[in-house]
């Protein structure tokens, strides 16, 4: 069973102005000489952390994070007015040109394998590769079935918490009215919302309850951003056309890819990786048996390290 990496600092950090109002937090870490690969984070508004370093190996890989529009180090926070699909692709774009990488591996998972997805549907010759987890296509009927209903059947106890900001009457389309307070200016009921919003995602994130992962999408800053920047995604359908993911793959065809996805992934069903593999069979599918929907479960791990490892080794 393969681990996470041992911890590392990062070599830089950068501050990179995108328009007149967003800066993004960028820092990379590792071989400067080794394999590029951007870590997209989850969210959208999840942010990246320390930990995200340690999915690949130090010696083999250059490794480079960045926080997304709005969310952790990157200002300003929460900011949703300039925030969009089309933006971070052209985010993403600005920072390979910055860094003077011509082509890159993308790693992603949830809102990240869906960014990736897009990223490439958009500039194929830049990726060398993609690994992806928790696949989210971010259609009408994946976020209906977390935010409305569906995934309410399976932690019905977790599901009142969540309700609980928001009337009955008002019940009937939850993300609206979600988005109505998220994006208030009653700064009370805004944070109650975040908070709701984002621990409901925490706690049926983890096959096993996990207190730590709910604490960190409880916390009120995390929370602020997640929750304000996936209601303003969600209710402005990502950006994105209908099924644009599975309609435009055929740009994917030569970029290989290989799909890890957790059995009891509740947050993004099976369904969603399974769909794409269907439109891309020469992807490689890996199906975890014991996981759900973190990148944080040991059976994930194992399953994302061998594809870095084993990426590295075909590279070298």
């Amino acid at each position: 069973m393969r681990t996470l990496y041992p911890e590392i600092s990062h070599n830089h950090e950068y501050w990179l102005d995108v328009d007149s109002r967003h800066t993004l937090y960028v820092e990379e870490s590792g071989n400067p000489n080794g394999i590029p690969v951007l870590f997209v984070h989850g969210g959208p508004g999840g942010g990246c952390g320390p930990a995200h370093r340690r999915f690949f190996n130090p010696e083999h890989y250059r490794i480079i994070l960045f926080d997304q529009r709005g969310c952790g180090r990157s200002t300003p926070h929460a900011e949703l007015d300039g925030n969009t699909t089309q933006a971070l692709v052209g985010d993403m774009e600005r920072i390979r040109e910055f860094l003077g990488i011509d082509q890159w591996l993308l790693f992603g998972g949830s809102w990240g394998s869906t960014l990736s997805l897009v990223y490439a549907q958009t500039h194929p010759a830049r990726v060398l590769g993609m690994i992806l987890r928790g696949i989210f296509l971010c259609r009408e009927q994946d976020v209906r079935w977390f935010y409305q209903q569906g995934a309410s059947a399976l932690f019905p106890d977790y599901w009142q918490d969540y309700l609980e900001p928001i009337p009955t009457a008002e019940r009937s389309d939850l993300l609206s009215a979600y988005y109505k307070r998220l994006t208030s200016n009653n700064e009370l009921a805004q944070m109650q919302a975040a908070k709701a919003w984002s621990v409901w995602e925490g706690r049926c994130s983890t096959l096993d309850p996990n207190p730590n992962v709910v604490d960190h999408f409880g916390d009120p800053y995390f929370a602020l951003a997640m929750a304000r920047i996936e209601a303003h995604y969600f209710i402005h359908k990502a950006f994105m056309e209908p099924d644009q993911i599975l309609r435009d793959a055929d740009k994917l065809r030569d970029i290989p890819l290989t799909i890890v996805h957790g059995r009891y992934d509740v947050v993004c069903p099976l369904e969603q990786a399974h769909a794409l593999h269907r439109v891309l069979p020469q992807a490689r599918l890996h199906i975890v048996r014991n996981a759900g929907h973190s990148a944080f479960e040991p059976g994930i791990i194992n399953n994302l390290i061998q594809a870095t490892d084993e990426f590295a080794e075909q590279s070298a």
